[in-house]
Order: structure tokens, then C-alpha cells, then sequence
């Protein structure tokens, strides 16, 4: 089987070297891929938003299965794209996407299905924000409409702050705004829980705990995810039972009712209180760093439970984890999320040796002759699995300090309330 992959970052890494281990698998071309793809694939320097390109690409290659990375792609409709094709495409189509490429969809399908969630208003312009501003109880959670690559959330502890959000947000950091959505402070823990979809059945596919702030203590600024732990502490049986009943099977029943149906996997992000959960998010993906986390732990051949998926045969197919604990620690360029300098030489990377239970998955990076460069905030992610995890998050930053890249920086207490 020939297997294309979009994308360029950790996740994509990740899942490239789990359909690698396939014994199905004969060819993966990776749409552009980064420096870790190029030496189990053939990376195509064909951006993940020129459908044409890549349509064209993969009829001529004859590519039997694509699998999408990255959200952007599924927002517009890359799914609906090939939908003329015989390829087999794993990911939603448009419609569905829209449960990650529009915060208000979501919270209206919310509303309509009685899926628990925090409250929330929608506001249009920039003055009726700050008079409803001005008459709210705080703290308050002010997000961006669209797509913002996990940074168009603020916690806002004060008016000013709130204030500071919205004209951000109006005044077109994250694009274009029309809309801003104002939501109450949900007080808990957060969990990612994640489900796969075939459109008719789904599974459930591990769950995990990421960290968005870039400093310790999730302090700090929102980021694309600076580590990750699976499983969740908070996991347990009678609240799987709840994340099914009250939001995953309405959510699901809810896309089929709008005339679509959900081919994929769903990242759900939860915030859990006294063992209740409330909808945060969805994504239309796998996350970034969760997946690195969680694919280490499948034993089961992913690129048998993808293709169950797009044949609408998921019903049969098992999907079984390792029953071991997975830790990701998440190695960025200095001054991220902020500016960075990129086209860093990283040395010495050649020169590590990882064990069975280890991985090193490259985000921004590219090779050329020969050696490896950072051109990314995030740029690697170092991934152990074990039975024990500060043993675990210990072989890691051995792995990092042996690699003694000087140009980059990594918490140093990621799963700190389940180690610590």
C-alpha cells in the first residue's frame, strides 16, 4: 500500500513512524514533511494547503490511503476535495471540521444538544464586548472564533486584561473576526480524551494530559504544547461512561442530524469537576504533542484501524494499548512562543541513542546535506514510555542534555501533579 501523510510536525513524525512499522506498507510520501519524515519517507515539498498539487501528486503516484495531519487542511475542505478520487482520506470533511475550525459552531451545537459546557456569550463588535465587559464577574475565558494554533484563548483575571484580549482578537491577530466568544471560568482539571470515528462507530483511543503554558507551573503564555502524559490521572470508568453518554454520542448524533457524519479522530478537550466533564474543546485531529504520547503505547497496526475507518468496518476492528505510562517532553527554540531565530544548526543529534522505549519526534526541522536544522518554535519531542513516569521524564533529560543543544529550552516539570 502506498500511504501519503500531510503535515510537517511532531504528530506527523509520529504517525509516519507507527504506519511505517506496517507490514503493508510499502511506499509513504509525506506532504512537506520535516528532517525526521525524510529518513523513513519521502518527503514532497508541496505545501498542506495546495490541494491541487497534492490531489495531482497523488493520483500520479497512485497513493491508496491519505491521511491529514494538521487542522487547517480538514477546515477547508481538503477531505471534500478528493471526495471525486478513489483514494481513501482519513479525516472529516467540512462540515464536520467545523467542531474545530468554529469555537461558535461548537458552543451553539452545545447549547442545541444539551452537552455540557461553560457559559457563553457572542459578541460582534468591539464596543457591546466592552460594555458586556464592563458588567461581568471575572476571571472570564475570551476566545478567537477561528483557528489560532492553541493561542487564541486568554484567561482573564481583570477588565484590563479582558479588554486587551478582545481588541487583539477584533483587530486581527488571529485573522479576520467578525465574532468573539466569551465564556465563564470552569473551574477543574483539564483531561484530552480521544475517540476514533469510521462515521457510523467509534472507539475509544487513549486519553491524556498536555501543558499549553511555556513556563513551569503552566505558567506563562498559551503554546502549541510544551508536554504532554498519557494516561490521565483523572481517567477512570464512570466518567468515561459520562464523556460518552453526555458528549461524545451527542455530539456525534448532532453532525449526523446537519446531514454529515464524522470519519476521523476527535480529540476532546475536558475540564473535569468532581469526576463531572465539561466540554473545552474539540479537535479534529489528533493533538500535538498527545499524539507523540499516545502512539507509543498502540499495539495494535495503526494503518489497519485508519483503513477500517475510511471501509466503514471499525465495528471489527480491536484497537489494544500497551498498559504502560507515556511522557513527552517538548524541546522549543529560545523566545518561543514569541520571536525565535530559525535556521539553527542542531548538532550532535546523529550522535544519540535512543532504547526500545524511546523516541525522538522532529516538529520544525529540515535536513540539508546532510544535517539538521531548527526552523520551528517547537523542535523535537522526546517521548518514553514506562511503568513509572519521573523515572521516565529522567531518561529524557539525560536524552536532552546529551544532545547539549544551547539554542533551545524544555520544562523541566512536565506531569508535575502526577510525579510530583
Amino acid at each position: 500500500m502506498i500511504v501519503g501523510i500531510i503535515g510537517s510536525g511532531g504528530r506527523e513524525h509520529s504517525i509516519c513512524y507507527k504506519i511505517k512499522s506496517s507490514k503493508k506498507v510499502n511506499k509513504i510520501y509525506c506532504f512537506p514533511g520535516n528532517a525526521g519524515t525524510s529518513e523513513i519517507a519521502e518527503n514532497i515539498d508541496i505545501g498542506d494547503e495546495d490541494f491541487k498539487k497534492i490531489k495531482d501528486f497523488c493520483l500520479k503516484k497512485k497513493i491508496d490511503l491519505l491521511i491529514i495531519g494538521p487542522e487547517k487542511p480538514l477546515v477547508k475542505g481538503i477531505v471534500d476535495y478528493f471526495s471525486d478520487t478513489n483514494i481513501n482520506v482519513f479525516g472529516p470533511n467540512k462540515v464536520a471540521s467545523q467542531l474545530e475550525g468554529s469555537k461558535i459552531f461548537t458552543k451553539k451545537l452545545c447549547e442545541e444538544n444539551d452537552i455540557p459546557t461553560a457559559k457563553f456569550k457572542i459578541l460582534t463588535k468591539l464596543e457591546e464586548t466592552k460594555i458586556f465587559l464592563e458588567n461581568s464577574k471575572f476571571p472570564l475565558v475570551i476566545k478567537a472564533d477561528g483557528l489560532a494554533s492553541g493561542k487564541g484563548v486568554y484567561i482573564c483575571k481583570k477588565f484590563s486584561e479582558a479588554i486587551k484580549a478582545s481588541e487583539e482578537i477584533f483587530g486581527g491577530k488571529f485573522g479576520t473576526a467578525d465574532s468573539i466568544l466569551i465564556e465563564e471560568f470552569l473551574e477543574g482539571e483539564e483531561m484530552s480524551y480521544f475517540i476514533v470515528s469510521d462515521g457510523n462507530e467509534f472507539k475509544f483511543f487513549g486519553t491524556a494530559q498536555d501543558h499549553k503554558r511555556v513556563g513551569e507551573g503552566d505558567s506563562g503564555k498559551n503554546t502549541g504544547g510544551m508536554g504532554c502524559y498519557s494516561p490521565s490521572r483523572l481517567f477512570n470508568k464512570e466518567l468515561d461512561k459520562k464523556i460518552i453518554s453526555k458528549i461524545i454520542k451527542p455530539t456525534l448524533n448532532a453532525i449526523n442530524k446537519i446531514g454529515s457524519n464524522y470519519l476521523g479522530f476527535l480529540y476532546v478537550g475536558l475540564m473535569i469537576k468532581n469526576n463531572e466533564p465539561y466540554l473545552v474543546e474539540f479537535n479534529v485531529r489528533m493533538g500535538d504533542p498527545e499524539c507523540q504520547t499516545l502512539l507509543p503505547l498502540l499495539n495494535t497496526d495503526l494503518l489497519e484501524i485508519i483503513m477500517s475507518c475510511c471501509l466503514k468496518k471499525l465495528k471489527n476492528q480491536k484497537i489494544e494499548f500497551i498498559k504502560k505510562k507515556s511522557i513527552c517532553v517538548v524541546l522549543c527554540s529560545n523566545g518561543y512562543p514569541d520571536k525565535y531565530v530559525k535556521n539553527i544548526k542542531i548538532d550532535n543529534l546523529r550522535h544519540i541513542v535512543t532504547k526500545k522505549n524511546e523516541n525522538i519526534f522532529h516538529a520544525g526541522t529540515k535536513k540539508e546535506n546532510g544535517d539538521i536544522y531548527a526552523i520551528g518554535g517547537r523542535v523535537l519531542n522526546f517521548v518514553s514510555t514506562s511503568n513509572n513516569l519521573k523515572e521516565t521524564r529522567n531518561n529524557i533529560f539525560n536524552l536532552i542534555k546529551k544532545l547539549n543543544w544551547k539554542n533551545g529550552f524544555y520544562r523541566k516539570d512536565i506531569g508535575y501533579k502526577v510525579i510530583d
